[in-house]
């Protein structure tokens, strides 16, 4: 599912807990009396249980093993935290050795919940966990519904019916299991029978059967059966949260009018008292969820007015008004509303640095970022990959190197942007402290090797390139052929670059308009003309991409350096965008080659339009009419490069001859 929808249900944490998706058991200790040692052994279990809850595990477990006595709390407290870690073996290694008298029903649901919960083991352990069931020398409604979740999970709906059959007698969290299961396994039809047939519902259930059927995709039914039973739970007051969860459906897929006609059902009075609390009204949760539905669409101004009649207003409210604004480019916006809000947090300034940062604002960006009161990954990693973005590729290195001064460990998205920035500079001996610094620290995936290959290649060690992208074997996307192809192709390995281009073919993986720019310019290369025009059409007709300014210039460069000038001046005249200064200076330079005089002197004039401070395209001009021997024309290009008060750019020179009186 989309993680806006996810977001937006996960803003009701707080509020709505579904015993279908969250079923903690009750502990009750209170016939387990512990005797003299009574306060001492609480003290113990407090240390553990603070241990665990703040994920030290083993220190947890240290304090358990030299624990002089221990209680069914002790025990259950080491297995939960065990359970809740996923290290199922450790849980069940403990359980096995509680004493009889310390092994309560909680202990028993624990390990089974344990069991069920746990992924990767398939039914293996669904199996230790109905085993586990069976012995139970008593079993409470945690227990069955456990079991019934545990099945469901798997897709063996058969079992947990037959479970919830047995059941001596079910509640209102067995039905809403069975319901999850059916949800979770794609049967929407069944789900809703058995809604349909609860003898007692709760707002969990008609909420949880909302999720699920958005998850399905059923948005309608779930409105229908909204409208039709949201009267009919117990609970009404927490019936906004179904309401609220729909909206965020119907804003995942784009649908704004049912979401906005959804919120205008809930009912709200900005005008009510403080103390005074309706059942079914509209809470913050409401509000943010639609203004998210706005923001996600770009429609920036409903949500501001949503914004500005919110009568309280949570951080999340501010922060996706932000980012709305960021999403659409408004900076001057997003700053004003972020220095009049309340408390920012991460995310708040986070976002801000990231807009400026994005937009190539760097100065205030960093600005921003500076001013933070405290910084994360997140932080680092957005300013370091705005400067490589932009080109400002020392500035990335010097922040990335900041970073590790100030504590922060680097991550593959880290890696990355200082990869390109190393890419950028072409500092290949940086680049290779940076892949040892990726060997040592990360797990590197495809797309941190797709960055070693694109840093390799830009800097001419096209063997160490090739070495990192056969590493990446099977798991290759289409990232990973185009950096080779492309490192191929600028470092002159023509051959190679169509070679790969072909085996990419074979192996019926989809390339994009990038890879076409390498393929056309490996055949400029060499001067395949008839396989650039081939690879050209082929691109259009065989794979639908569109041809881009880039494509043509590298056809213009095919066909020109074989001296097909006209061809390459019609390729100009069919061109769908406006032509650049890459599309004219290939007709420029291949006009000189052939020695046409009239070709460069249009493609120049084109080129003095787009770049009228350049002098590239005066330099090459006056060139060509030295080599065609036009001396008056050479030197009236150079009085006009004067006239305009146009400065020769650096490695560029005039040709000398006698016939020039220089």
């Amino acid at each position: 599912m989309n993680s806006f929808f996810t977001f937006c249900t996960r803003l009701q944490c707080n509020q709505f807990h579904s015993p279908m998706y969250s079923m903690k058991p009750i502990f009750n200790y209170s016939s387990n009396p512990l005797g003299v040692h009574d306060s001492n052994v609480r003290s113990w279990n407090k240390k553990i249980s603070q241990l665990i809850r703040i994920g030290r595990l083993s220190e947890a477990r240290s304090v358990f093993d030299k624990m002089p006595q221990r209680n069914t709390v002790t025990w259950n407290a080491m297995i939960s935290g065990y359970v809740k870690r996923k290290e199922v073996t450790k849980a069940r290694r403990l359980f096995d050795k509680i004493p009889e008298s310390d092994r309560d029903v909680v202990s028993w649901n624990l390990m089974i919940s344990g069991y069920v919960s746990c992924h990767g083991g398939g039914t293996r352990y669904v199996e230790e966990g109905r085993s586990l069931f069976d012995q139970m020398p008593k079993r409470d409604f945690v227990s069955w519904n456990t079991m019934i979740s545990g099945y469901a999970r798997v897709g063996r709906m058969n079992e947990a019916l037959c479970l919830f059959k047995s059941m001596p007698q079910q509640n209102v969290v067995s039905w809403n299991a069975m319901i999850t299961g059916f949800l979770q396994n794609g049967d929407v039809n069944s789900a809703v029978e058995w809604f349909s047939r609860m003898p007692k519902r709760d707002a969990s259930s008609l909420g949880a059967l909302i999720s699920g059927l958005i998850q399905n995709g059923e948005l309608d039914e779930a409105q229908r059966i909204l409208l039709e039973s949201g009267g009919g739970v117990d609970g009404k007051e927490d019936l906004v949260h179904a309401y609220n969860t729909l909206i965020a459906g119907y804003g995942q897929k784009g649908r704004i009018d049912e979401a906005e006609r959804l919120f205008n059902q809930i009912p709200f009075d900005k005008f009510k008292r403080g103390s005074e609390k309706r059942k079914f009204e509209r809470n913050v949760v409401s509000w943010n969820t639609m203004i998210m539905c706005y923001v996600k669409v770009g429609d920036i101004l409903p949500a501001r007015a949503l914004f500005d009649q919110m009568v309280e207003r949570d951080t999340v409210s501010w922060n996706t008004m932000i980012s709305g604004y960021v999403q659409v480019s408004d900076m001057e916006q997003a700053s004003h509303l972020f220095s009049h809000m309340p408390n920012p947090d991460m995310f708040s300034w986070n976002t801000i640095v990231s807009g400026y940062a994005q937009m190539g604002n760097l100065e205030l960006a960093l600005n921003f970022f500076e001013r933070m009161p405290q910084k994360n990954l997140v932080s680092w990693n957005t300013m370091i990959a705005g400067y490589e973005n932009h080109g400002r590729y020392v500035g990335a290195i010097k922040l990335f190197l900041q970073m590790q001064v100030e504590g922060e460990k680097p991550d593959r998205h880290s890696l990355s942007s200082v990869l390109g920035a190393c890419a950028g500079l072409v500092a290949l001996d940086l680049g290779r402290q940076i892949h040892q610094l990726v060997t040592k620290t990360v797990i590197a995936d495809v797309p941190i090797k797709n960055s070693l290959v694109s840093m390799y290649s830009r800097c001419g060690a096209i063997t160490e390139a090739r070495t990192i992208f056969e590493e990446v074997k099977l798991q290759k996307d289409v990232i990973s052929w185009n950096a080779m192809i492309g490192g191929y192709a600028s470092n002159g390995y023509a051959a190679e670059a169509l070679e790969l281009f072909e085996a990419m073919n074979r192996l019926r993986v989809q390339p994009t308009y990038i890879t076409f720019i390498s393929v056309l310019n490996a055949c400029a290369h060499t001067g395949l003309v008839e396989q650039g025009r081939k690879y050209f059409k082929s691109m259009v007709s065989d794979f639908g991409i569109e041809p881009r300014v880039e494509h043509f210039a590298a056809l213009v460069d095919i066909v020109g350096r074989h001296g097909q000038l006209n061809e390459a001046m019609d390729l100009i005249n069919s061109m769908p965008q406006k032509p650049d200064k890459a599309v004219w200076g290939a007709l420029l330079g291949a006009s000189r080659i052939h020695n046409n005089v009239e070709m460069a002197r249009v493609a120049a004039e084109a080129l003095m339009k787009l770049e009228p401070e350049s002098s590239a395209s005066y330099m090459l001009l006056y060139n060509s009419y030295a080599d065609a021997e036009q001396w008056e024309n050479a030197m009236e290009v150079k009085k006009m490069l004067e006239r305009n008060n146009i400065k020769r750019e650096r490695a560029s020179s005039w040709i000398t001859s006698a016939h020039c009186g220089e």
